[in-house]
């Protein structure tokens, strides 16, 4: 009896980190005119170390993204990607200075029923962004999710993350947000009522945001009926040269 106890929670923890697996962007924060820029696209936990391999079981899943780059007049860019060990990865070149924005969308996942696990029958949206900034012109990054959630870098200075976390284009209002360090370290934050969440970077690491949301309407995707679409969206920020 304690053997089935111990084999059935060893299962459900496994399908609670996959359901927990996000998409995120890494790249450098700074760029240069003329010189291309690393883009790479991950799959996994970046906290509990988790980096899923492109030819696993699980990044095939999520792997219909479309990657692209938004410049500070809001041109925007589509970067071609192609598949590395454990991530994707694509470059773009910077012409002018200012804020470049990385956005990631995927809303080409499908259904998962999870019934069994009272999560009930959904369809996923991920969305990740991240910043580069050139010539060391600051400023905030673009938004461009009208179907569903994303994250805006409007920090004033490199000493306080300032977010804004917009559902359809509106702020989320008290919503949960969750800030990951390597070696399972995390903090949970919340939203106030612009959608705003700021906090400090007590060290020089790699920082993972994460916020989710539920859409509760139904519908159907590839002949598929689902209860509500789970939207998931993420922001990197990577250690600086400071």
């Amino acid at each position: 009896m304690k053997k089935s106890i111990i084999t059935i929670a060893l299962v459900l923890f496994a399908i609670t980190q996959s359901f927990a697996h996000y998409l995120w962007i890494e790249t450098n924060l700074s760029g240069k005119i003329g010189e291309e820029q690393e883009v790479k696209v991950f799959f996994g936990e970046y906290t509990y170390g988790v980096f899923e391999k492109v030819n696993g079981e699980a990044f095939p899943k999520v792997k219909d993204f479309i990657l692209w780059v938004v410049d500070n007049k809001g041109n925007k860019t589509q970067i071609e990607v192609t598949s590395k060990e454990n991530y994707y990865r694509g470059t773009f070149k910077p012409m002018a200075n200012g804020t470049y924005t990385v956005i990631l969308d995927n809303n080409k996942i499908d259904v998962i029923d999870y019934t069994k696990y009272d999560f009930g029958i959904f369809k996923t949206h991920y969305n990740s962004v991240a910043k580069v900034i050139v010539g060391g012109v600051n400023e905030d990054t673009k938004a461009l999710n009208p179907e569903g959630i994303t994250i805006k870098d409007v920090s004033e200075n490199k000493k306080e993350v300032r977010l804004q976390v917009l559902y359809k284009n509106k702020p989320l209002v008290k919503n949960e947000l969750k800030v990951y360090v390597e070696d399972l370290w995390s903090k949970t934050l919340e939203t106030d009522e612009n959608g705003l969440v700021s906090f400090k970077r007590p060290w020089n690491t790699k920082y993972i945001i994460e916020t989710t949301t539920k859409e509760e309407v139904p519908g159907q995707y590839k002949g598929k009926d689902y209860q509500f679409i789970w939207h998931c969206a993420t922001y990197s920020i990577l250690k600086s040269n400071r």
